[in-house]
């Protein structure tokens, strides 16, 4: 066992560099938001969709333009409008007068990154066009079934629900987002050097740090991190405390409408992996579980009326179960 740790902490460790060459690329451009990056470079390592959500201009989609730059990838940004329909997404199929039949026009889902810029800006039926290539990696279009590129990756961005012009997820989807990341204002100190950077006329360019193949690579090493059975235990109990609060004496009942569901646990034992591998380590430890639990969780714990009235939040509440879960 000794042996296989040494292996999978060398191979791990070479990983890990790989990954901080893509981080350092996008530091040239994004000042500050480290664990914003570092968490979206943990759901590239785990094949995971990433919802980024934060009032306008605190750089959301910059962040993942300059991500997709570092990728030597196919990248598409979408721009999510009222007016938008889903064959905008997926893509539709023309009749050709010429040969009396139908040409099928594949959209701009069928690229390895997809940026869906201010998702909760369109209605719900064209949000839900994203649903199937989410989950399954695939696309229907009117009765035939295209398989998606890999890797394929969406790094939606949402304005909060609270401001005008926007519409709420529908569960399912939010549920398909394996991070849920709240992106906040910056310090005094990095909007100084924000002021700096972009306000002077300099060109700032970076690199492609990582290519199509090596994320393959990095994605198929994924599941060897080894992941020890207490570990698993854990992150069972924390998913199920969420479902049955008062078995583990967290007094939250009346604030929890529906726990989190099965995917919030095969996302809590994947993002701690990738967690690990970015650390260098080739096997999982309670801390990488803790450090991710609240993107895995956020979204996935459903809040009751009281809660909201009491201005409860999820993470309130994934912090409490954190912190009554015994640790292994």
């Amino acid at each position: 066992m000794d042996k296989m740790i040494e292996e999978l902490n060398l191979k791990a460790k070479g990983y890990a560099s790989l990954i901080r060459n893509v981080q350092d690329e996008v530091g040239k451009v994004i000042v500050g938001q480290s664990d914003i990056v570092e968490k979206t470079m943990i759901a590239l390592i785990a094949n995971g969709h990433v919802l980024i959500e934060g009032v306008p201009g605190l750089a959301k989609t910059l962040l993942i333009k300059t991500l997709a730059q570092c990728l030597d990838c196919g990248f598409v940004r979408l721009q999510f409008t009222p007016d938008l329909l889903p064959a905008d997404i997926v893509g539709t199929k023309i009749y050709n007068h010429k040969t009396s039949s139908f040409t099928t026009v594949k959209g701009p889902v069928f690229n390895n990154f997809v940026l869906a810029d201010e998702i909760n800006r369109a209605p719900p039926k064209v949000q839900s066009a994203l649903l199937e290539a989410m989950q399954e990696y695939q696309v229907s279009i009117q009765g035939e079934t295209f398989p998606l590129k890999k890797p394929f990756l969406v790094l939606a961005t949402q304005n909060p629900i609270e401001l005008e012009g926007t519409y709420k997820l529908p569960e399912a989807q939010v549920d398909r987002f394996m991070f849920k990341l709240m992106i906040s204002y910056p310090s005094k100190g990095d909007e100084k050097l924000i002021i700096k950077r972009f306000t002077q006329g300099q060109e700032i360019k970076v690199n492609k740090a990582i290519t199509a193949k090596q994320i393959a690579e990095l994605q198929g090493f994924l599941p060897s991190v080894y992941v020890d059975e207490k570990v698993e235990d854990y992150v069972t109990e924390i998913v199920d405390a969420t479902r049955n609060p008062s078995k583990y004496r967290v007094d939250v009942d009346s604030h929890i409408e529906y726990g989190a569901s099965p995917r919030a646990s095969l996302w809590l034992i994947l993002s701690s992996k990738a967690h690990a591998l970015l650390n260098g380590r080739g096997y999982v430890i309670p801390e990488d579980v803790r450090a991710v639990a609240h993107e895995v969780l956020r979204h996935r714990v459903l809040l009751t009326y009281e809660a909201e009235a009491e201005g409860v939040t999820a993470d309130d509440i994934v912090s409490k179960v954190l912190d009554a879960v015994v640790v292994p």
